[in-house]
């Protein structure tokens, strides 16, 4: 079995088959490359665990090669060869992103063991790529479920401003997906490849907020046994979501603002400014031009934030996407907890979308995960929402059509809906149909040839 794939770039002829058929030997499967062109075209023809080049070529030098292979062939690592081998030199590959540097005339030891470290360090960079290429694929923009009008503006607004530095304030209430629309334009911009930091700025007190954001320096107060990088300083190169920022202190607030407009900070208990290139995103549950009237939030930082808004309407205003996201979470919680479920019932759906929400997309999510587990049958039908959630689409929809009609003509629909019900509980059975109901039987005849339910049975035969 071969070891893995190298590419051997050397003009010298016989150092190179010497090398080629060394490490065939060793179990490893080699291409053989005597020129900076020949071997731009072998990295086009194939993948490459491994490169290992001399520096000088009569067409070009294993540098330029290197910052080539760094560009366009990131999983693939270079070890860096040559005949003048100086300190220099060699600290100049490291830099450029060598994983080693070797001098002629080459040790066979010295060069196995500087290859299988070199494919290790290939292995982590081809698993750290796809892990990598899973969460862009994960929180891609293509990933957001949504055919309302009002996420499609959402959506053209994200395009138009995720390759920017500007600052993005998202607005709306919690549990609509405002950290996953943060994550989806940081993987829309070609910030992709650096750190995504996300920090609830809720879920801790001040003290520790500044220490999270900014960091600290050794003893600068009581428990800091050592030095701590803050968010900012991580998130450099990337992104940094500030979730419920409203919730930031007067003096956080300050500390903020002095950043967002330099890009500037000292740790805590230090006199030392770092300077960092971050995109910030924020995102609040609560309106904050409200809470700048109520002297909550600072005038001056709302305004340095309120650069680009992005408004996310809740569940219950774009009511077209419950089946879809409905469908969506039913597939996933399916395929987690090895449950077949073909989908859900028109009463099912119908009962969903009358329901308020206010818990948003979280809230959707939750209900049917419990629906995937507790459900008996292949779909999911009333029975399996929890009855609360019925009970309130239920008061929804009476409430809905006490404005369009009628209370006689608003009590019809379900009346109907219980009399078919406890009739096919009942075969049909009008004697026991009306017993049950607690009705006489004539009062039923009536009901069932107003609402159909005559013509519903003799369809059926009965």
């Amino acid at each position: 079995m071969k070891k893995g794939s190298i590419l051997i770039v050397d003009d010298d002829r016989i150092i190179l088959d010497s090398l080629c058929e060394f490490l065939n030997l060793e179990g490893f499967d080699t291409t053989a490359a005597d020129s900076f062109t020949q071997a731009v075209d072998k990295l086009k023809d194939k993948r490459f665990s491994l490169v290992i080049t001399d520096v000088n070529m009569s067409d070009g030098d294993g540098f330029e090669l290197l910052a080539l292979i760094k560009k366009k062939y990131p999983e693939t690592v270079v070890i860096v060869i040559t005949g003048y081998g100086t300190i220099e030199s060699a600290v100049e590959a490291i830099k450029m992103g060598a994983y080693d540097y070797l001098t002629k005339p080459i040790i066979d030891d010295d060069l196995l063991l500087a290859i299988e470290r070199a494919i290790r360090q290939q292995s982590l960079l081809s698993e750290n790529f796809s892990l990598r290429s899973q969460l862009e694929d994960k929180y891609s923009l293509e990933k957001v479920i949504s055919q309302d009008y009002k996420m499609s503006r959402i959506f053209e607004l994200i395009e138009a401003v995720a390759d920017s530095k500007t600052t993005v304030l998202m607005t709306g209430p919690s549990g609509t997906g405002k950290s996953m629309l943060a994550r989806a334009i940081h993987y829309r911009s070609w910030r992709k490849n650096k750190p995504f930091v996300e920090v609830s700025c809720g879920a801790l007190p001040e003290t520790l907020l500044e220490s999270e954001l900014f960091g600290h320096v050794k003893g600068s107060f009581t428990g800091a046994v050592g030095d701590k990088q803050g968010k900012f300083l991580l998130a450099d190169g990337g992104t940094i979501f500030l979730d419920e920022i409203s919730n930031a202190s007067p003096a956080m607030q300050v500390k903020l603002l002095r950043f967002l407009q330099d890009w500037q900070f000292e740790p805590v208990g230090s006199n030392i400014t770092q300077t960092v290139e971050t995109r910030v995103i924020l995102a609040s549950n609560v309106d904050i031009a409200e809470e700048v009237k109520a002297g909550r939030f600072r005038e001056d930082l709302y305004y340095r934030i309120n650069v680009v808004t992005i408004n996310i309407p809740p569940l219950a205003e774009r009511i077209a996407d419950v089946p879809l996201l409905a469908e969506h979470f039913l597939q996933r919680f399916s395929h987690i907890h090895s449950k077949q479920k073909n989908g859900l019932t028109e009463k099912a759906i119908e009962a969903l979308q009358c329901y308020q929400w206010p818990g948003n997309v979280r809230e959707l999510e939750n209900v049917i995960e419990r629906a995937v587990l507790l459900s008996k049958g292949l779909m999911i039908d009333v029975e399996d929402i929890p009855q609360t959630l019925i009970a309130q689409s239920m008061n929804a929809n009476a409430s809905d059509a006490y404005q369009q009609r009628s209370l006689k003509q608003a009590l019809e629909e379900p009346e109907k809906t219980i009399i078919r019900s406890v009739l096919i509980d009942n075969g049909w059975n009008r004697q026991k149909t009306a017993k049950a109901l607690q009705i006489n039987r004539t009062t039923l005849y009536k009901k069932m040839k107003r609402y159909g339910l005559e013509d519903e049975a003799e369809r059926m035969g009965i």
